[in-house]
């Protein structure tokens, strides 16, 4: 006898619902809370853009930490993950894929897509915890490297002073970050790698990110 297996996707509607900030809010007013930030513009165009929302009508609340799955819905959102091209025989779930997650959870969605772009993530991710500016860092250039045709490039080290605190795993992702000036460095010259990054910072780096890979010159076919 031959099962017979049901194709299913994820709704877009669902999909559409997910924010950086856990909530669906949709982004109609400017952000009343960002207006002595340094990095208000660049979370402006990222909110005109439709990438990032705040929590509840118009608060974007830069200073606050940034969880892994709020990291990784940024990531989702900045790059147009989806896995729309994708079929499946039977329902996927978050946590077939990291075992930490919950299903019900409001990113669940995005980690099934993130899981099944192949963007690096660690099968033990916690999705609650908060991420480090490092962690943070090195997902987001993997996910580059995964989805962005960036042409292959020698990069001569940057150094500064806190390099002695960045995990070893990490370091090359943080060095390409600098070089293509998608992170950089504070007044001080230190990256402090293991600050728990704000939601502000990950805007910029996700900023920059897309203002580079928007100029970059595609590879050559050689």
């Amino acid at each position: 006898m031959t099962k017979k297996y049901k194709f299913i996707t994820l709704a877009a509607t669902a999909v559409l619902t997910l924010s950086i900030a856990g909530q669906s809010f949709a982004a109609t007013n400017p952000f009343s809370d960002i207006a002595n930030v340094p990095a208000k513009d660049k979370i402006t165009a990222l909110q005109n853009k439709g990438l990032v929302q705040g929590v509840g009508e118009d608060r974007y609340f830069p200073n606050a930490t940034l969880t892994a799955a709020q990291g990784i819905q940024l990531i989702v959102n900045a790059l147009d993950l989806n896995i729309d091209t994708l079929r499946f025989f039977k329902e996927p779930h978050a946590t077939d894929y990291f075992p930490k997650a919950d299903d019900n959870a409001w990113y669940a969605d995005a980690l099934i897509i993130a899981a099944n772009n192949n963007i690096g993530l660690p099968n033990d991710l916690d999705p609650n915890k908060t991420w480090t500016k490092e962690e943070f860092t090195h997902q987001l250039i993997l996910a580059i490297e995964q989805h962005s045709n960036l042409p292959m490039i020698k990069i001569a080290p940057v150094e500064f002073n806190d390099q002695d605190e960045v995990s070893i795993s990490y370091d090359g992702s943080i060095q390409i970050a600098l070089v293509l000036k998608i992170a950089e460095l504070d007044q001080d010259g230190n990256f402090n790698p293991t600050d728990d990054i704000t939601r502000a910072d990950a805007a910029v780096l996700i900023y920059n990110a897309l203002a580079y890979i928007g100029e970059a010159p595609a590879p050559s076919a050689e």
